[in-house]
């Protein structure tokens, strides 16, 4: 269970009552990066790239609520609007704007969310498969009444209220399931992502940090075209990315690029929902050279 990478400073900040866990790569006098990992994942997941662009930048990678080592709600709601607002939070308590901003899927989402509400504090904005569902499934989601919905939701709910968090009996398991999540990850990798992304129980066995809860389809939310509103707002240079063996659709073809100002598509090959972990040096060469000017 060693690393390789050496490791940052970790802090907590406090939003909503809530103590919030993340991580600091150090160089305060730098300009500041801001990495938002995705759903059921932690802020250590960036390592490499923060790995190498800490000598650049002043990078701040956080732990969203009920994630890593941030602590759970009490309910089992986590809503957009709550992540979004610890993110401005954090942003506000380290005075990090004007800031660069990356993130993964959610945290690509909440990315992209913070910049169209915030557009004048974000220099530049990374979102690696951070759209969400294509136009087609959303359609599709909404021939569903609302009302069904909410009902499949309460039931969802229900549901995870009697999940017990899995215990894997040996830590080599949990890699196991790691590495099957992701065929792309080297076991060094896989490794590493998994001995920051569990903790150990009393008995010996092991759990994944992530609250259950977060697995939750919210019902409710903003409706596409408020969503695609928010997008409209961001003046920043955005950098939308996208692994060619993902299951996300091409934001060009779908439509959804044409709603951003200033926004260009990379489609990464050989890449899955997690490019820079799949494609790692394509994806910093790119990242770098669309940071630099």
């Amino acid at each position: 269970m060693s690393t390789d990478i050496p490791g940052p400073i970790s802090r907590a900040y406090f939003s909503q009552r809530l103590r919030l866990h993340y991580v600091d790569w150090g160089n305060p006098e730098k300009p500041p990066l801001l990495l938002v990992h995705g759903g059921r994942d932690h802020c250590r997941n960036w390592d490499w790239v923060a790995q190498r662009l800490r000598n650049d930048w002043h990078i701040i990678a956080p732990d969203l609520r009920g994630h890593g080592d941030s602590e759970w709600i009490k309910g089992g709601v986590y809503t957009m609007s709550d992540y979004v607002c610890d993110i401005a939070q954090l942003v506000h308590q380290l005075e990090l704007k004007p800031l660069t901003i990356i993130g993964h899927s959610l945290g690509g989402a909440i990315t992209l969310r913070y910049t169209g509400l915030f557009p004048e504090t974000v220099v530049k904005a990374v979102a690696i498969e951070g759209l969400g569902s294509s136009p087609d499934k959303i359609a599709e989601r909404a021939k569903v009444p609302t009302h069904e919905r909410i009902v499949k939701w309460m039931a969802e709910m229900r549901d995870l209220s009697g999940r017990i968090p899995r215990r894997y009996a040996t830590f080599a398991e949990a890699v196991d399931r790691m590495q099957a999540a992701n065929p792309h990850l080297s076991p060094e990798r896989a490794e590493h992502l998994t001995v920051h992304g569990m903790n150990r129980n009393e008995d010996g066995t092991w759990s994944w940090k992530f609250d259950n809860y977060v697995r939750a389809d919210r019902p409710t939310g903003l409706d596409p075209n408020e969503t695609y509103a928010l997008w409209a707002r961001i003046t920043c240079p955005t950098l939308l990315v996208r692994g060619m063996e993902s299951w996300a659709s091409d934001p060009e073809k779908d439509g959804r690029a044409k709603h951003f100002r200033n926004a260009r598509v990379a489609n990464i090959a050989n890449a899955g929902h997690w490019v820079h972990h799949d494609q790692l040096d394509e994806f910093m060469d790119l990242v770098r050279a669309f940071l630099a000017e």
